[in-house]
């Protein structure tokens, strides 16, 4: 396997204190903390709203070891302290095998649902300034992605542009936001613009639905409990909605990166995509330059975070190499850490050397600028 292995989606893991102590004075009473309820400890926001327990957010390496023990009700103790300290975050990488990563919220992804947006923009705004101080123990090693609400899109693009001066290299908004604010909207157009005269990617994120309010936590519906097969439905609908609209012809330089979805739903969705432009004009409207069709905006736009779609990888022909990047999603429970090189030998046994390199690191290292020519990059295993 190619030596240089880049992670393209892990995550840090926030202080149990970090919004208490950092968010904006006015929301202090209502920032997120950490509560153990019942002998977990849960994610907890406002008054006594549960937005989630960090069973499935922690406890890297259980898979391995103790498998039985993982469940939504995890403790703060079973959390890797690389989670939240950068100096061990970096042992932990040292460990796996990993030389870079692009760092990804943990408790994070759940404050997309809030239905005060206000709130949920003083979350983002001290996330980003941690996450920040985060990435500054090593900036070549260490690419951390903003957390953007876009309710208003100006706003959006305000904290956007404050990202980019704290070193941030990427942006996350919602995978799909409310059903009447759809990404093909004339309103997103100076973000899309912004994001790419700032050289920014975008990503969608699972977990990570504008969902506009709160469910008690272990209510579910039939949709949330979709199968990892069927779960890239949203992010899907949102890149569809990108691509319809033209978003990338008219910013050709603009990266989309949806990230933990897997890779194996995508020839189908661009097989359709292509079939609508065809056949349908009276639902793909939108008619591109110079013979373009969509897939051809997906493979030059388009980016796919994936960890262990052994399937997707038998179908890299399709989807496109140079569109896939290996990510190891730690410290939460599903992640690869720390037996990740193993399992990329294993998933890509058989593909060859070249393609190896560009998806385990080589697209990562295009996509955030990490810079291959350091010594860092260029070490033995």
């Amino acid at each position: 396997m190619a030596s240089l292995v880049l992670s393209s989606d892990s995550h840090v893991f926030e202080p149990a204190d970090l919004w208490q102590t950092r968010i904006d004075a006015a929301f202090r009473d209502r920032a997120p903390r950490i509560e153990r309820i019942d002998g977990a400890d849960q994610i907890v926001v406002e008054a006594d709203q549960v937005l989630s327990g960090i069973g499935l957010i922690s406890n890297a390496g259980a898979r391995f070891e103790a498998p039985e023990t993982i469940s939504a009700h995890g403790r703060m103790e079973d959390v890797l302290s690389g989670g939240w300290d950068p100096q061990q975050h970096l042992k932990d990488m040292a460990l796996d095998g990993v030389a870079g990563e692009v760092l990804y919220p943990s408790q994070g992804l759940f404050y997309f649902r809030l239905a005060d947006s206000a709130l949920m923009s003083a979350i983002f705004r001290a996330y980003n300034d941690w996450l920040a101080e985060f990435c500054r123990a090593d900036p070549a090693r260490l690419k951390g992605i903003a957390m953007i609400n876009l309710d208003n899109v100006q706003d959006g693009i305000r904290e956007l542009e404050r990202a980019a001066r704290l070193g941030l290299t990427g942006a996350m908004i919602t995978e799909y936001p409310l059903e009447d604010r759809r990404y093909d909207q004339p309103e997103y157009e100076p973000f899309w613009a912004a994001a790419a005269a700032l050289g920014l990617p975008i990503s969608l994120h699972t977990a990570t639905r504008r969902q506009g309010k709160i469910r008690g936590f272990g209510e579910k519906t039939l949709r949330d409990a979709s199968s990892r097969s069927t779960k890239a439905h949203y992010p899907a609908l949102s890149m569809c909605d990108l691509i319809f609209s033209g978003v990338f012809e008219r910013h050709p330089k603009l990266t989309l990166a949806i990230v933990e979805f897997e890779l194996s739903w995508v020839p189908h969705v661009l097989s359709s995509m292509d079939y609508t432009y065809r056949e349908r004009h009276g639902e793909a409207i939108y008619r591109f330059k110079e013979g373009m069709i969509p897939s051809d905006f997906f493979h030059r736009n388009v980016v796919l975070s994936f960890q262990e779609d052994a399937i997707g990888i038998r179908l890299r022909d399709v989807i496109g190499v140079d569109n896939m990047m290996w990510g190891s999603d730690y410290p939460h429970s599903e992640s690869t850490f720390p037996q990740s090189r193993k399992i990329l030998s294993e998933i890509l046994a058989g593909v060859p050397d070249d393609e190896q390199a560009k998806i385990v690191g080589g697209n990562t290292a295009r996509v955030y600028g990490f810079d291959v020519t350091n010594d860092w990059a260029n070490r033995p295993d």
